[in-house]
């Protein structure tokens, strides 16, 4: 399993919408609103980096109003 932290800007007016389309794709655990550089914390769990690529740009990239994404990966240390 792996978890991953997706950091995502939205383009103005478009957060609300944006918003909602990401909460409910297969793999977004919990999607959090929240304020300065980001507009939102998404957390996936993917069986896979395959799936979790395939996630983001894909699924969450191809939504009206995303402006970019950054993905931190989860560490095991």
């Amino acid at each position: 399993m792996v978890r991953s932290y997706i950091l995502i800007r939205f383009l103005a007016g478009f957060e609300s919408t944006a918003l909602s389309q990401v909460r409910v794709i297969p793999g977004i655990a919990e999607v959090n609103p929240v304020f300065g550089h980001w507009d939102a914390i998404a957390v996936a769990e993917t069986k896979n980096l395959h799936e979790l690529s395939r996630l983001v740009t894909s699924q969450i990239r191809g939504i009206q109003g995303v402006q970019d994404t950054e993905t931190l990966v989860h560490a095991e240390l």
